[in-house]
């Protein structure tokens, strides 16, 4: 399956084939900057199956894990495209808002609970971990 998305202003346009290996929510301090929410909500996939064009801008940063963390973003609007760490370098993480059809998608994590606003609402029923569980998705 071929799944397609973009960035607000349709700068950047990418496909990314099959399917996720993991859908999540995240709680942690940078996610909820990054995206101005409590969270930010992504799907991994394996880099390999995934294709951009159009103009990207990168951020970088080191999260409280020691990981080196890529925020590729639309350097016209401003639209997050993919992010990635140097921990797990053969998978990127894509928001789902910026998906054509994002209720394709079923969360299955809450990662970094501990972080959680109180008005931001968690679904009890998704598996949810105070931190970053220890799991690395198989290459």
């Amino acid at each position: 399956m071929t799944r397609s998305g973009s960035c607000l202003c349709d700068s950047v346009q990418y496909t990314v084939e099959g399917d996720p290996v993991i859908v999540a929510h995240c709680h942690c301090v940078d996610c909820q900057k990054q995206s101005g929410a409590g969270h930010a909500t992504g799907a991994m996939f394996k880099v390999e199956n995934f294709k951009v064009s159009g103009n990207l801008s990168k951020y970088k940063n080191t999260s409280n894990n020691s990981n080196e963390v890529t925020r590729a973003f639309c350097p016209s609007c401003g639209s997050l495209i993919y992010s990635c760490n140097d921990k797990m370098t053969d998978f990127i993480t894509v928001p789902l808002g910026t998906f054509e059809d994002g209720n394709q998608f079923v969360p299955e994590v809450a990662i970094f609970s501990r972080n959680k606003k109180k008005w931001d609402d968690m679904d009890e029923a998704l598996h949810i971990f105070n931190t970053q569980p220890d799991w690395k998705p198989q290459s």
